[in-house]
């Protein structure tokens, strides 16, 4: 991969890593809110359950045609000078994925209690039921708008554009952080849902003028029979499929956790998201810059450039999860207390959302490669492979589930994850560098020991300093702690001679420029 296609790949990188940052530091600031107002409580637990079936069908039918089919599809229309027809393509996915999300919102709607009663949250009481049942049917409006939103941004990333894509999400969080702070009060977590409903149209609005700059050409048609379109029906079909074994390893937890003691799926949920905010401040950033690549290299036959890109895109992403995953493990008391332990979150809500971020935060670094290499196998036009690596895994992460949910309760649905993930990715990673002919397998493996090796030097310090100040401020356990952490790990990476932190000054110097 040439020096001036990297620089690209940074500028875009840098963009998308800032508004990341923003969007998971709003995305902390709705949470601080709501579990001020809420705690572990009941309400909370039927407003997450509530999320699953309008989540599952966005993520199933809109996620699978941006996340898989559309992208590589539309850049090589792109690629051949052929606008008009990518505008055509995009207008007739566009309309079948509204279709598609709108007929299954509405018989979701219809047939919400039993939904509720016999599959999403059957260890609810009648209370619980109820109550998820109304905020499930006025939440399905959101996917709708999501469906639509997630091909808008899939049309922009393929043009390269990923400033207000990597954005909509932040005013999302404002939607619904406005939600809980002025609507909540009166209206409970009623308020929090229509936060979620206007935020998903705020989501889509955000993306309609550059959509328009880059000359929007707006089709009324299906028009099935288009090669693209055809091209992408035999794409997303097995991405589904995958999508939907990830939202069953998420329904399976939802369940499970009902049966427990109140406040459990709350508990989980918040671990989930404290984990999410490394992976998707660093993994799922660059994810999203590559992918367009990586499609645009395989269009272009330029796999030599492929296999390059992919080896400096994981050495980087890696370089940044592992001390992430050291320092999300060591400090995950402190960091609950600072983020969260306030109003109605007290230690007792501490200590249960740390029993189950300790296990997520063990599968952080397999996370954020599945991330990554599925984008190879995507740009690659292989659904199917990381489809059927994931429904082994999703039946292993069930069994694991089931095994692990008596012992540990809710953080053995955290572990059994982890692990399932970690089997996962070690699965893919053996696959693909089958399929590309190798992968630079030496200079990855001296950059993972490099990294873990700096990672372990660090985690030595900051145990030891958080153990020193265990008595003292908060901000100064937590925030000193990550602070030393950050520069152990600089320093030793310097020590150990890990190529990444040059080719990040690099980059970033490229970039800035």
């Amino acid at each position: 991969m040439d020096e001036g296609r990297a620089g690209e790949l940074a500028r875009a990188a840098g963009v998308v890593m800032v508004a990341f940052v923003a969007s998971r530091a709003l995305g902390l600031a709705r949470e601080m809110i709501i579990s001020s107002q809420f705690g572990t409580s009941w309400e909370l637990d039927a407003y997450l359950a509530a999320f699953r079936v309008p989540d599952l069908i966005f993520q199933i039918i809109a996620r699978g045609a941006l996340g898989s089919a559309f992208i590589p599809v539309f850049t090589e229309c792109l690629a051949r000078g052929e606008k008009e027809e990518a505008w055509r393509l995009a207008s007739a996915i566009f309309n079948i994925v509204f279709i598609a999300v709108t007929v299954a919102s509405l018989l979701a709607a219809i047939f919400a209690p039993q939904l509720v009663a016999r599959v999403v949250a059957p260890g609810f009481g009648p209370r619980e039921q109820a109550l998820t049942t109304s905020l499930m049917r006025l939440m399905l409006l959101s996917s709708v708008v999501f469906g639509m939103s997630g091909i808008a941004m899939g049309i922009l990333n393929s043009f390269q554009h990923f400033l207000w894509p990597a954005w909509a999400p932040a005013i999302y969080n404002l939607s619904i952080i406005g939600g809980a702070l002025f609507l909540a009060p009166t209206m409970g977590v009623y308020g929090l849902a229509i936060g979620v409903v206007v935020g998903s149209g705020l989501h889509l609005l955000i993306q309609v003028p550059e959509l328009v700059k880059r000359g929007l050409s707006y089709f009324p048609i299906l028009d099935l029979g288009h090669p693209g379109v055809r091209e992408v029906g035999r794409l997303v079909l097995p991405r589904m499929l995958g999508l939907a074994t990830m939202q069953i390893n998420f329904l399976v937890n939802t369940i499970l956790a009902s049966g427990l003691v109140a406040g459990s799926l709350a508990a989980l949920n918040y671990a989930w998201l404290l984990m999410f905010l490394p992976l998707g401040v660093f993994a799922m950033a660059i994810a999203t810059v590559a992918f367009p690549t990586f499609s645009e290299l395989t269009a272009k036959g330029e796999l030599g450039d492929l296999r390059r890109a992919l080896s400096l895109t994981l050495r980087v992403t890696w370089y940044l999860t592992v001390p992430a995953t050291v320092g999300l493990f060591l400090l995950r008391e402190p960091i609950i207390r600072l983020l969260l332990e306030r109003g109605r979150f007290g230690l007792e809500s501490t200590g249960a959302v740390a029993w189950a971020l300790q296990f997520y935060a063990l599968g952080l670094f397999a996370y954020a490669t599945v991330e990554i290499v599925t984008r190879a196998f995507y740009a690659l036009h292989d659904t199917l492979t990381p489809v059927l690596v994931g429904l082994a895994t999703m039946v292993l992460n069930i069994v694991l589930c089931l095994l692990l949910v008596g012992p540990l309760t809710h953080g053995g649905l955290a572990l059994a994850n982890s692990l399932a993930t970690m089997v996962e990715m070690a699965w893919l990673l053996f696959i693909l560098r089958g399929r590309m002919k190798g992968m630079g397998g030496r200079e990855l493996l001296t950059s993972l020991v490099k990294s873990t090796a700096a990672a372990a030097l660090m985690g030595v310090v900051v145990a030891w300093f958080a153990g020193a100040t265990r008595t003292s401020h908060i901000v100064l356990q937590a925030g000193g702690a990550m602070t030393l952490g950050a520069g152990v790990y600089f320093l030793a990476s310097l020590i150990l001679g890990a190529k990444e932190v040059e080719v990040m000054r690099r980059l970033v110097a490229r970039g800035g420029r």
